[in-house]
């Protein structure tokens, strides 16, 4: 029965993502909320619904390496850099990576860098996967309000037909820590 539960919910989830709408999903600390990275239309929704501002950028989460690369400009990384990289990875670390020129605004904000993650938290490799490119990775609420821990308190804030992929979020206490890959600093701490 729990099975067929979160097939379901993933299922009406990669529905939702095609048809540009935003979703809620469990994450390593909390739930997130995601939509399709290069669709303008569904981002400003999401950037609407969080009431968040568009420079800040968003984080993405992929489920392999390839789903972000076309966001990065890899010419900008030295070998150690992309080893350094690959150390993290996959795992409950965001990088801050070289945008590539043609990375949207709405991702990189008002920086020259994307921030990602590849991710090994079952419920984002198995959406990334099947919808076959990374999701915005956003807190689930609202700007200036403590995130959704619960599918209860996502239903809560967001309404009871809110997209939800059933799951569980995984055992991190804080949002992931974010290193800036070229100089090795720790932007954001646990």
């Amino acid at each position: 029965m729990r099975k067929s539960f979160h097939l379901n919910s993933l299922i009406y989830c990669i529905q939702k993502l095609y048809c540009k709408k935003i979703i809620a999903y469990p994450t390593e600390s909390m739930f997130g909320l995601g939509c399709d990275p290069d669709n303008e239309k569904a981002v400003k929704n999401l950037l609407n619904l969080k009431k968040r501002n568009i420079e800040k950028g968003f984080i993405l989460v992929a489920a392999y390496y390839n789903q972000i690369q076309k966001y990065i400009d890899e010419n900008q990384l030295s070998i150690k850099q992309k080893k350094n990289m690959f150390n993290y990875w996959p795992g409950f670390f965001t990088l801050l990576l070289p945008s590539n020129s043609s990375a949207p605004y709405w991702l990189t904000g008002k920086y020259n860098t994307v921030a990602v993650r590849i991710s090994k938290h079952r419920s984002i490799v198995k959406l990334c996967t099947i919808f076959g490119k990374p999701l915005i990775s956003t807190s689930a609420n609202f700007s200036n309000m403590s995130p959704c821990c619960t599918k209860e308190s996502v239903l809560k804030n967001f309404g009871k037909n809110f997209p939800l992929l059933n799951g569980d979020i995984g055992n991190e206490k804080n949002p992931s820590k974010i290193i800036n890959i070229m100089n090795g600093k720790l932007v954001r701490y646990a």
